[in-house]
């Protein structure tokens, strides 16, 4: 479908109005504690947006400190059961597949004729290396009704943590389609691991809103929005090691965005059912890995 012409005057807007300040007070206003406001806030947003709290494990709205803390809602322990296939590579988030797809000449897919480098999205030196030349990629979209914390598709360690600052565009499929580089001109938070497929991505893309990026380890990361340059942490040993388990919480956004999972090519098969558009929910199977050098048959 091509961009209307509401389409392009929403990301016009968003190239004039200060995006950082914007989602600053967004982020405040998520955090008030008055009663009337945040209940009144919570009730007009489920409304509106049809949120089933039947599976929240605090189903009762009132229940919430503040919108935040309902926007950021766990689930009940069955709530999302993860497949058993040991091998499965496992949604990490609930959302839809804007694109999914194979790393073709160190780019990625955005959308319809649009592509931007991977090197980018990882915020790396020039000439630095990285294991996803010819790898998959599944870019998810998570929208405001969805529940918004991130599982490990994979039992890995942590290896490295990026923060990458940058613009907060909408990420929805408008913007996507008219901002050239989009996921990686956003702030976002690059998370690496070592799994037995081998090394994985997890990228939390920031957005217009989006007033906070955390992790399981970590905290809150965002706010502040740091810059200009990335800030970059390092695990480099057993000693320091951060494990998470297959299906374990790694981080959440606090209001949506978008999720981007990187995999190496030798070791990773994303399911050919999946399309662009396809719904998906956390622990639900994408593919399947095999361990780290072994050969497809």
């Amino acid at each position: 479908m091509s961009p209307t012409l509401a389409d392009r005057l929403f990301v016009a807007l968003q190239s004039v109005i200060p995006q950082h300040w914007f989602s600053a007070r967004i982020y405040r206003l998520a955090r008030l504690t008055w009663p009337p406001l945040k209940d009144l806030m919570i009730r007009a947003f489920i409304r509106h947006y049809r949120v089933d709290l039947s599976e929240a494990l605090e189903p009762d709205p009132r229940a919430y400190t503040h919108f935040n803390a309902f926007f950021t809602r766990a689930l009940k322990a069955d709530a999302r059961p993860l497949d058993p296939d040991p091998q499965a590579i496992l949604c990490p988030v609930d959302g839809v597949i804007s694109q999914i797809g194979t790393i073709e000449e160190g780019c990625l897919l955005q959308a319809k004729g649009r592509t931007y480098r991977v090197e980018e999205l990882l915020a790396l030196a020039p000439g630095e290396p990285h294991p996803f030349l010819g790898g998959r990629f599944v870019t998810l979209y998570l929208s405001p009704r969805d529940y918004h914390r991130i599982h490990m598709p994979l039992a890995g360690r942590l290896e490295q943590m990026v923060y990458a600052p940058g613009r907060l565009f909408s990420v929805n499929r408008a913007t996507a389609a008219l901002v050239p580089n989009l996921f990686a001109r956003n702030e976002r938070l690059i998370c690496r691991f070592v799994t037995e497929a081998g090394p994985m991505a997890v990228i939390l893309v920031g957005a217009l809103i989006v007033g906070g990026l955390e992790t399981v380890w970590a905290g809150e990361i965002t706010p502040p929005h740091r810059g200009p340059e990335p800030e970059r942490w390092d695990y480099p040993s057993e000693a320091q090691s951060i494990q998470l388990a297959r299906g374990q919480e790694l981080g959440r956004f606090h209001l949506g965005s978008t999720v981007i999972l990187l995999l190496p090519a030798q070791s990773a098969d994303l399911d050919s059912g999946w399309l662009a558009g396809s719904q998906v929910r956390v622990g639900q199977r994408l593919g399947l890995w095999r361990p780290a050098g072994a050969i497809s048959r």
